[in-house]
């Protein structure tokens, strides 16, 4: 088989599952779910390690819709593999924590998770396609799967007034893929064609425009973020787990496969701008952070402040685009662990996600205590591939602005970015598992589901600090946006 054959084998396996797994009872079909991504999983990083770079047809159309094909590259195979990594481990982690939930709502377990896991497939699935098309008008298929998936686990299995949550996430991020089509179409309008090869240089500045304020929604940027909190707190806790990791970072792999078709209206029009506003969104969202006494909502504020990461990477070039691919997957490990270790306490302990009824729970669940530290950790950039983004991203900045004394505004803008991640991470972190026990909480058994996916994912944030991992991803991402870029150096 060539690589072409074997990668769309392998995408096309958690599809052909996603259908099977609804006929299946509850363990064999999340068992099934799990291993349906590790294929993809391992080609993705083979691909990544040989530093692949091909399309694979799968359908020719006549223009203006243009060939429907894959893409593989080192972009497409890193944000590949994350979200293959992340759906594997969270699918596992649904089995214990769908249990307590759908019994929670007094619905029949066997035949609500069957509608569940299918739900769930579809949704993970359609994300991992996204990243592979070579075609916007397939790529939008993908995204609206993804959206409208999504939407129906948090309008079914969701917490508070999860029907009017549901609608609210599905209004907003149904305006940014409105956006997102009209831009396409405008590309369409001015190519003749919605495959990416056949899109050039000279992207229309009202097409750029229209695409960015559609990814901002997406991200979503400060402003436009008044949507995830609501949604990423109340979704059931393995949605959650997607949403809020694998998602939303889905915009900034959007803008980063358009930048590297055509980098003029980031770097002459937008650089500045985007650059600030990227600032400012992680240092109110960071800030915003302290405010909350919900685990779950806390949470949803530092993605927002780490989607920051994403657009202050996007502005500042070849280094920066580096430095935001790797916070996908640095914030992708990181917040799936803490999303997951929220819906174990969730669990355990009757619905706790009030932080002001925490503390000194290292005592009762330390292992779910030391997975929230590698989460953590990984948000913060200690010792996890998140200080390889931190890296890129200051690289960036010097590679951009030159000199010193230029980039020295933003050289402390962006590290105030990086102290108050680190600050509200190891305030949560502390708040909710240090202090003085609780005595009526107690101490709980751990199903292993709930804890094993969590050290699996926070092992892999480590390693990808380190070479062979580390170095197959930094070089094979460079080389590839230098041609791409059509950068000499």
């Amino acid at each position: 088989m060539t690589l072409g054959e074997i990668l769309i084998t392998t995408l096309t396996i958690p599809l052909i599952i996603s259908f099977i797994s609804i006929a299946l009872p509850p363990r064999a079909s999340t068992i099934l779910s799990f291993l349906g991504y590790l294929p993809q999983f391992f080609t993705a990083l083979y691909l990544l390690a040989i530093g692949a770079k091909f399309n694979y047809l799968i359908a020719h159309i006549p223009k203006p819709i243009g060939d429907f094909y894959i893409i593989s590259d080192p972009l497409s195979n890193a944000f590949g593999f994350t979200i293959c990594i992340v759906s594997a481990m969270v699918a596992l982690y649904s089995l214990p924590y769908m249990r307590h939930r759908i019994e929670e709502l007094g619905l029949p377990f066997e035949f609500e998770y069957r509608k569940y896991i299918i739900l769930y497939n579809l949704y993970a699935t359609s994300m991992l396609w996204l990243v592979y098309c070579g075609n916007l008008i397939m790529l939008y298929i993908c995204l609206e799967v993804s959206l409208i998936t999504s939407f129906l686990l948090i309008y079914w299995y969701g917490y508070g007034n999860r029907v009017w949550v549901g609608l609210l996430y599905f209004i907003w991020t149904h305006i940014a893929g409105a956006l997102a089509l009209i831009s396409f179409m405008m590309i369409v309008w001015q190519f003749g064609s919605a495959a990416l090869y056949d899109i050039g240089k000279g992207i229309w500045y009202a097409t750029w425009l229209i695409l960015l304020i559609g990814m901002l929604i997406k991200l979503p940027a400060f402003g436009p973020h008044v949507w995830l909190p609501w949604a990423h707190a109340e979704a059931p806790t393995p949605v959650s787990a997607l949403l809020s990791p694998l998602t939303v970072g889905l915009a900034g792999y959007i803008l980063i496969r358009m930048y590297l078709i055509d980098p003029w209206f980031i770097n002459n029009v937008a650089r500045i701008p985007l650059l600030i506003y990227g600032i400012l969104t992680s240092i109110f969202a960071g800030f915003s952070v302290f405010k909350q006494v919900d685990y779950k909502r806390l949470l949803a504020y530092s993605t927002v402040s780490q989607m920051g990461y994403m657009m202050i990477g996007i502005s500042l070039g070849l280094y920066g685009i580096i430095g935001a691919t790797l916070q996908y997957i640095s914030h992708a490990l990181g917040k799936a662990v803490l999303f997951m270790t929220a819906g174990a306490l969730i669990a355990l302990y009757h619905g706790l996600r009030d932080i002001r009824k925490m503390g000194g729970l290292h005592e009762y669940v330390p292992t779910i205590s030391s997975a929230a530290l590698i989460g953590f950790m990984t948000l913060s950039g200690i010792f996890t591939i998140g200080m390889l983004t931190e890296y890129f991203l200051l690289l960036g900045v010097m590679d951009v602005f030159k000199n010193l004394t230029t980039a020295l505004p933003v050289i402390i803008g962006v590290v105030a970015v990086f102290i108050i991640s680190g600050y509200y991470c190891f305030y949560a972190y502390t708040k909710i598992f240090y202090g003085t026990p609780r005595k009526e909480l107690g101490k709980v058994k751990v199903h292993r589901l709930l804890d094993v996916p969590l050290y699996i994912l926070g092992v892999l944030a480590v390693l990808l600090l380190f070479p062979p991992l580390a170095t197959v991803l930094t070089t094979s991402l460079k080389s590839t946006f230098i041609i791409l870029l059509g950068l000499s150096r």
